[in-house]
């Protein structure tokens, strides 16, 4: 019998717990044992931001992380941003603005916008490409990203 290694994190708000192989990664443990496949793999290699999940607030690339390093911390995907009164206010701008085409990249770009205006809640477009440079978009030429995620940061200066 293979070993496992058990654990117990926080993801989308609720205490769980898995028993995963010691080289598995985050991302196969979201989508294998949970079934949460908003985070998608892509590259395998960190460079194009499809897997971004949110580790203790930060942005992570869960192809990068092994599940093992989750024990004890906070986790959160895209499928944990909406809330009871709907769609997150970064989830709602990407919306708005048409900022999705194919949508295999939007929900890393997504939980990257929310680090970044976490970190900076009225970033410049400069800002927003420096911040949005790990995330790899092959549909689009960047233009409603940008515009959703300034007008995101506008909707959580005066929401």
């Amino acid at each position: 019998m293979p070993l496992k290694i058990d654990l117990e994190f926080t993801l989308n708000g609720r205490q769980v717990g898995a028993a995963v192989p010691p080289a598995m990664s985050a991302l196969t443990m979201l989508r294998e044992i949970f079934d949460l496949t908003g985070a998608k793999l892509a590259c395998g290699e960190g460079e194009c931001g499809a897997c971004t999940v949110l580790v203790d607030g930060k942005s992570v690339n869960a192809c990068l992380l092994f599940a093992v390093d989750c024990a004890g911390r906070e986790l959160v995907t895209i499928e944990g941003l909406q809330g009871e009164a709907g769609l997150d206010p970064v989830q709602q701008a990407f919306v708005d603005t048409g900022a999705v085409q194919c949508g295999y990249c939007t929900p890393g770009m997504i939980l990257q916008t929310k680090f970044l205006l976490a970190e900076n809640p009225s970033p410049s477009d400069q800002e927003i490409r420096r911040g949005l440079e790990g995330n790899v978009c092959r549909c689009t030429g960047y233009a409603k990203i940008i515009d959703a995620v300034a007008a995101a940061g506008k909707e959580q200066a005066h929401g």
